[in-house]
């Protein structure tokens, strides 16, 4: 939705990789779904809905990472990462980003904890 601005569930269904296969229904209740939750709005135009994104991208993923952890891992970060770090494995780069978030990490802390 972001990529289009705003559309129709058509011009969803169209805009989608014909790879998904997903009909005209399915993608009118997931778009009812994403805006009874708050991420999408809805106006009326004729006799079709025009929906467009109710939030910023990274507020989005926010919501459904905080979500996810919360339903999956009693709301615990580290079983998370421990599971995509097992998972998925890290190349060196990844690893020294890491490091860095976390030295970042401890500074704000030891200088809040002042």
């Amino acid at each position: 939705m972001w990529n289009l601005g705003e559309a129709t569930v058509r011009q969803v269904v169209a805009a989608l990789s014909p790879d998904r296969e997903l009909d005209f229904f399915t993608v009118q209740t997931y778009l009812r779904r994403l805006e009874a939750k708050g991420y999408l709005t809805k106006r009326r135009d004729g006799r079709s809905n025009v929906y467009r994104p109710g939030m910023r991208p990274d507020r989005v993923v926010s919501q459904v990472v905080r979500d996810f952890v919360d339903r999956l891992f009693d709301g615990q970060a580290m079983p998370l990462m421990q599971q995509l770090i097992e998972d998925r494995g890290l190349s060196a780069q990844e690893i020294d980003q890491l490091q860095e978030m976390l030295d970042q990490l401890k500074f704000r802390q030891r200088k809040g904890s002042k």
